[in-house]
């Protein structure tokens, strides 16, 4: 049987939440990573600042937990570094696509009520779990 870990993830996940509502209250911006992420790419000013810092602290939270438990880190997918690198690539490239990312609709969007945010939320998910099906069987 499959250990079920409820600590770790129930923490991460109002971590999440927190660090979702203090960007909204306190700047008035959606906490959508790959918005984020694009925008440090492409604007100049205050709202590259941001940003950075905002992508910075994601890396940063990712290094000090690597340093206190390598565990969290390792690829339980049975998929090689190539075939993960593409995968990260494609869903950068579907939520710029899409217009958002499941953080900026998943967790701010459905917590702001958006409709937008809940269909695109749904659309997500499903299409994920029918992509992984799909794969499964592949290799298989």
């Amino acid at each position: 049987m499959i250990e079920f870990e409820v600590a770790m993830p129930l923490a991460g996940g109002i971590l999440i939440g927190i660090a979702a509502a203090m960007t909204l209250l306190f700047s008035g911006k959606i906490a959508g990573i790959s918005g984020i992420f694009g925008g440090m790419l492409f604007q100049q000013g205050e709202e590259r600042t941001w940003r950075s810092a905002f992508v910075a602290g994601l890396i940063a939270g990712g290094v000090l937990l690597y340093s206190i438990n390598t565990e969290y880190f390792e690829n339980s997918s049975g998929r090689g570094l190539v075939a993960v690198t593409i995968a990260g690539l494609l869903v950068g490239i579907g939520t710029r696509v899409g217009g958002g990312c499941t953080s900026g609709h998943g967790v701010c969007g459905i917590g702001r009520l958006s409709a937008r945010s809940l269909a695109a939320t749904v659309t997500f998910m499903v299409a994920g779990m029918a992509m992984v099906a799909l794969v499964q069987n592949l290799y298989l």
